[in-house]
């Protein structure tokens, strides 16, 4: 009986001895060998695991990057310092042309301006409340202020204002464009940071029809284009537009804007966190 318990033990001893063997062996044998650049690169990207860029946080991104599945810039949130020495490590040209961007809200139709349909009883997200009339805004094209790029921003540079819209903190943003992604109206976009001069307005329709829904809403009524000596605005489809690279930031539209809807903020105000219409010229 003790021998025939010593010889079980035995077998099973030296059973576990080559299945140790055997998965020492396998390990080794198909182990894959990851790049180094892999990790280099992760340490390298900001770390916000933001998803921005379309991979599975900035570890996808790194490993996207090396085996050439994702261009060197393509980390919005680490911007052109990230973006040239992630080329660096690459081994390839740094990206041209690549400039800081951030987050801006292109919509000065505030609560006091802006008029309602009705009251929004519903989930307090823009996304369902669009699905909802509109979540009882009149302006279709305006933002509807429940705060949804605020929850999904990863920087923590989005508040809301106490007027009801998003206020954006540009020395926080990192232009990842999450906030762009989740507002169902298009209401927020990337610009150039350090842009001075922007039209806080996106409705399309007649200046007659915008009055009746917001009192801060571009109403097309050219002044702005004539005013302009650099060429630089512009009414298209009843709503004025402005060509950065031509706009010196003078302040002359702004000043004589009838709905103050175009918003010129001083040289030193740029980049600092101003809710809509913070930086126009006094009319």
């Amino acid at each position: 009986m003790l021998s025939s318990i010593l010889a079980a033990s035995l077998s099973m001893g030296l059973l576990a001895v080559a299945f140790a063997v055997l998965l020492v062996w396998a390990s080794r044998r198909f182990t894959v060998q990851e790049d180094p650049r892999v990790e280099l690169l992760a340490n390298l990207l900001p770390g916000a695991n933001c998803g921005a860029c379309g991979f599975s946080g900035c570890s996808g991104f790194a490993k996207a990057a090396v085996e050439g599945k994702a261009p060197a810039d393509g980390c919005r949130a680490g911007g052109p310092g990230v973006a040239a020495r992630v080329a660096e490590v690459l081994g390839v040209a740094a990206p041209a042309g690549v400039t800081r961007q951030v987050a801006h809200v292109f919509c000065a139709g505030t609560q006091a301006l802006a008029k309602r349909t009705g009251e929004y009883r519903g989930l307090p997200d823009c996304r369902a409340a669009e699905l909802v009339s509109g979540g009882g805004k009149a302006c279709t094209y305006g933002c509807l202020g429940f705060g949804t790029c605020v929850e999904a921003c990863p920087f923590d540079a989005l508040t809301m204002g106490p007027e009801g819209l998003p206020v954006v903190d540009e020395r926080k943003c990192t232009g990842c464009g999450i906030c762009t992604q989740v507002c169902p109206r298009g209401v927020i976009q990337l610009v150039d940071a350090g842009r001075r001069t922007f039209v806080n307005c996106l409705s399309p329709l007649p200046g007659k029809l915008v009055r009746q829904v917001c009192q801060a809403g571009c109403i097309a009524c050219n002044i702005c284009e004539r005013l302009c000596e650099h060429d630089a605005i512009h009414v298209l489809g009843n709503l004025a537009t402005i060509t950065p690279e031509l706009c010196i930031a003078c302040g002359q539209c702004s000043a004589k804007c009838p709905t103050h809807v175009i918003e010129c903020r001083r040289e030193e105000e740029a980049g600092e966190a101003l809710p809509a219409g913070a930086g126009q010229a006094a009319s």
